[in-house]
């Protein structure tokens, strides 16, 4: 009996005690939360319910919980029910109810964990999105790792997701980038607000190769020429090691297109006619404020040129016009504005805001050898995605870029997540894994079938640690669960440091394979089962990561 199951049966009990003492039944939350203790010796689980809803059914809430203990001490699976305080339930399962997890995991195998709550929604996931004016530095870094994790975790959740990366082929950063790129070819320095470090020299001697005579191009021509070949090569790095990170897009978007196509002028327009542009000072105004913004935003420029929110709100309308009932932006932590703007923009067009959610990510700092590794783009020493993977590598760089909340800023220690050893995270929950792999193989090798998980005899799962690691795998569900709705994979990577935990100490506590054995008992068997399903799950979470699951270290 997982959580989700206790919830719904101890909600159904609660519409029966209501039911027949003719209260409402309305007052019941449409999912009961039923947690673990702290302390387990107040039970296997406990639920608040009765305090939750006895003010709004007229009810003293030690009276409910009372009614509520006797309903649910007759359901089958569940052994004792005693209420504590003003009105907690405290609940213990029958063994062979409780080891019904492992059965369900096994069974289910890597589909365990998936749900159905975004079944039918369309998500448009733009994350990353960086200019293409050099390689991915760490915050990107971490938006490709936290990104594409999330895309996984709304995937499991039924969601159709199309990963986005909206390219930036126009603007002000883009001539620097090209400006740099003419003066390396050059042999000359780079430009003050330029671009430094060896793969503008490198770019540039590539434009080169390419285009040999592009030097003696006249001046526009030799512009589009480095703009052209430049921006595309370094593009196409990007995407390199973004594979090479395992983090795909479905889409690339290309910012210029919006301008081409007459997008942002149709934007523009239809925002004119409907009023909620204004004209003062010699440029148009969105009425932002009227939506919950800050301060009204500038749209059309006193000079004529669009600034930068008007490609944002033709990009939006294309997002919408693609048929995406959520557009979720993963941004960076200079760009809190776009929150409010974004949405003003959405009800501007009478769309719903709500269609629009910003995430926005913090800093991530390098620390090693306890002094923090400086970086600097423009200086030509910014730290790089492959250069924080050659450090540690993808599996290391990913779970630790994820096991945190991207609304606070990270410290990766670069001495510490190399180490083999239980202090690294990621070490910690592969080898987990990596042990359970190998324990099966041992009993293959014993000539030990644990046969059909339906077999089993599971009731025989008696011991405390076995039963706190069952009750630990049966919170996977809800994990991912929470984890797509709160847009937070990084509880899903914090969940499997708890799984590894319960592991070793269930491993320490209970002999699973005895040594010189080849005869394999019951009890054996209910073992190999239970190992088998926190192998599963282990391996069904880190697939959500985007990090692999070794059989072997």
């Amino acid at each position: 009996m997982t959580p989700a199951a206790l919830a719904d049966l101890v909600r159904t009990a609660a519409v029966d005690v209501l039911s027949a003492r003719d209260l409402d039944v309305s007052v019941l939350p449409e999912t009961v939360t039923v947690e673990r203790p702290r302390n387990p010796e107040h039970g296997d689980y406990a639920t608040n319910l009765a305090m939750q809803v006895a003010k709004k059914a007229g009810v003293p809430p030690r009276d409910l919980a009372t009614w509520l203990s006797e309903a649910l001490a007759a359901q089958d699976g569940i052994t004792e029910v005693t209420v504590a305080g003003p009105g907690f339930l405290n609940l213990r399962l029958a063994t062979d109810a409780q080891a019904g997890i492992v059965r369900d995991v096994v069974t289910a195998g890597a589909e365990f964990g998936r749900g159905d709550r975004y079944q039918g929604l369309r998500v448009n996931l733009e994350f990353v999105s960086a200019n293409p004016t050099g390689p991915i530095h760490l915050g990107g870094t971490r938006w490709a790792a936290v990104g594409d994790a999330l895309g996984r975790t709304l995937t499991a959740q039924g969601a159709e997701v199309v990963r986005e990366y909206y390219f930036n082929d126009a603007g002000a950063q883009i001539d620097r980038f090209v400006l740099s790129l003419l003066a390396a070819a050059k042999g000359e320095p780079a430009p003050e607000d330029g671009y430094g470090g060896d793969y503008i020299a490198d770019i540039a001697q590539r434009v080169l190769a390419a285009e040999p005579g592009a030097l003696e191009q006249p001046e526009a021509e030799r512009h589009e020429t480095f703009r052209r070949v430049g921006v595309g090569l370094m593009f196409e790095e990007i995407k390199r090691s973004l594979h090479e990170f395992g983090t795909d897009f479905d889409v690339f978007f290309h910012e210029d297109s919006l301008h081409a196509s007459g997008a942002v002028e149709t934007a523009v327009a239809q925002l004119k006619e409907s009023g909620h542009l204004y004209f003062e000072d010699g440029a148009w105004w969105l009425r932002s404020t009227e939506f919950g913004d800050d301060k009204d935003r500038v749209v059309i420029k006193s000079d004529g040129g669009t600034a930068y929110i008007a490609g944002d709100i033709a990009y939006l309308r294309d997002k919408r016009g693609r048929g995406f009932d959520l557009c979720l932006y993963m941004l960076g932590a200079d760009h809190h504005g776009y929150v409010s703007r974004l949405k003003a923009a959405a009800a501007a067009f009478d769309d719903d805001p709500n269609a629009v959610e910003v995430l926005i990510g913090q800093l991530v700092n390098l620390v090693r050898d306890g002094k923090p590794v400086r970086m600097s783009k423009r200086a030509g020493t910014v730290v790089t995605l492959e250069d924080l993977v050659e450090a540690v590598g993808v599996d290391a760089a990913r779970y630790s870029l994820t096991r945190s909340s991207v609304d606070s800023a990270v410290d990766i220690d670069l001495d510490l997540i190399s180490k083999r050893s239980n202090e690294n995270p990621v070490y910690y929950v592969q080898y987990a894994h990596a042990r359970l792999s190998s324990l099966q193989r041992n009993a293959a090798s014993l000539g030990i079938d644990r046969g059909p998980v339906q077999e089993a005899d599971l009731s025989l799962l008696s011991h405390e640690r076995e039963g706190d690691l069952i009750r630990t795998l049966g919170e996977y569900p809800r994990v991912v669960l929470s984890a797509a709705e709160l847009r937070e994979p990084h509880r899903i990577a914090r969940y499997l440091e708890e799984v590894a935990s319960a592991y070793h100490k269930f491993y320490d506590a209970c002999r699973v394979l005895q040594p010189g054995d080849d005869q394999a008992n019951a009890l054996t068997i209910a073992r190999l089962q239970l190992c088998e399903a926190t192998r599963q799950v282990l391996a069904n979470g880190l697939g959500l990561l985007g990090v692999s699951a070794p059989d072997q270290m």
